[in-house]
């Protein structure tokens, strides 16, 4: 079977879309080498993706295309997949092309969530418009529409009534850095490097009021007679001067450390080091910084009302992102108990299997072959 791509993210993002495209393409050529994967990308010049075969990757062909690259993605590149004979397109971020159904190519749209119809005042009214538009026409034209997470199944049912039947969960998992033991040495380098010392709590997710930081740092402040320190890792945001003005004002400085512009090549050491990752976002589409830390043997204190408790299973704890006397409550617990956090690791070591590459592989074909 000959299966196309919408890779753009794979090819230009490294994060987010970026990892989750190159993960499907990848856990495709790795274990379903009979199908043939064709990447379509504007361009291919970032050096995210070196590994996939170059002779499978299809650039705009004509100048006009390769000029107005967002409509050959909105419609033109339908003609491209029609000269390569593609039996299925399957769209990697949210979106697909015009005119496949007529063109006689079966189509596969991949939706992550929907957080911009649920928490609307974090996003732009002209960017909530254009997300809804592509998210429904994507959903409505689509043979099959798969959902990252139980939680943007239904909230794809809930909020633009997809058809249950039409829409299946496939999982994914997170960068395969993540699943290699860091030797010793480098983990006290990269200790050294942050200066980080003794026992810790680690989050890592951009500083932004949706991953609720802020109450996070409150609630570990009520944690009281620990020597844990509590990190974390992100991108600064407008919201991160409202963490620093309740650690200044709390004298939590030495207790509380944030980095910023750390690379991914250091946080496996420094999940790996950790004694908890904690998660609070207030929602998500699926929550793969909790994978990361499942893999790392970390347990996890995630945040209970969208998919989290899907991620991290039998993992971690789980508390009401709102309720600041929860967090603390469950974040003591993992403090306090360190036969709990083994008991934890344990747990999501099973758990995390239905996640590998191999599994995925095959739901993807099986729901390919199934579209007749």
């Amino acid at each position: 079977m000959r299966i196309g791509f919408d890779a753009k993210r794979a090819f230009a993002n490294k994060t987010g879309l970026g990892n989750y495209s190159r993960f499907v393409l990848d856990a495709l050529l790795t274990n379903e080498k009979d199908q043939t994967c064709l990447a379509y990308t504007p361009k291919n010049n970032a050096k995210l993706f070196t590994n996939f075969p170059e002779n499978n990757i299809r650039l705009p062909q004509t100048f006009l295309d390769r000029k107005l690259s967002a409509y050959w993605r909105y419609a033109s590149i339908t003609n491209q997949l029609e000269a390569d004979d593609v039996h299925v397109f399957h769209g990697l971020s949210n979106e697909l092309p015009q005119g496949l159904e007529k063109a006689g190519i079966k189509s596969v749209v991949t939706i992550h969530d929907l957080i911009f119809e649920r928490l609307p005042h974090l996003f732009k009214p002209i960017d909530r418009i254009i997300y809804r538009h592509k998210f429904q026409s994507a959903c409505r034209r689509a043979d099959s529409v798969i959902a990252i997470s139980e939680q943007t199944k239904r909230d794809l049912i809930e909020l633009y009534n997809v058809n249950s039947d039409k829409v299946q969960v496939v999982y994914q998992d997170c960068n395969p850095i993540f699943k290699h033991q860091v030797e010793p040495r480098e983990k006290e380098e990269v200790r050294r490097l942050y200066n980080i010392q003794g026992p810790y709590i680690l989050c890592v997710g951009t500083l932004e009021e949706r991953k609720n930081q802020h109450r996070l740092v409150e609630a570990f402040a009520d944690v009281t007679n620990n020597n844990f320190q509590l990190i974390l890792v992100g991108k600064p945001t407008s919201y991160t001067p409202k963490i620093f003005e309740y650690i200044k004002k709390n004298n939590l400085d030495t207790k509380v450390k944030i980095l910023r512009d750390v690379p991914t090549a250091h946080l496996p050491a420094l999940y790996q080091e950790a004694e908890i990752f904690a998660y609070i976002s207030i929602y998500e589409g699926f929550g793969i910084p909790i994978l990361e830390a499942l893999h790392s043997g970390t347990p996890v204190l995630a945040a209970k009302g969208s998919c989290l408790e899907e991620a991290g299973g039998p993992g971690g704890l789980y508390a009401d992102p709102y309720q600041k006397e929860d967090i603390s409550h469950q974040l003591n617990k993992l403090i306090t108990d360190a036969a709990l956090r083994k008991h934890l690791v344990e747990a999501g070591k099973l758990h995390i299997r239905q996640f590998s590459g191999q599994n995925i592989a095959r739901q993807l074909v099986d729901l390919y072959q199934n579209l007749g």
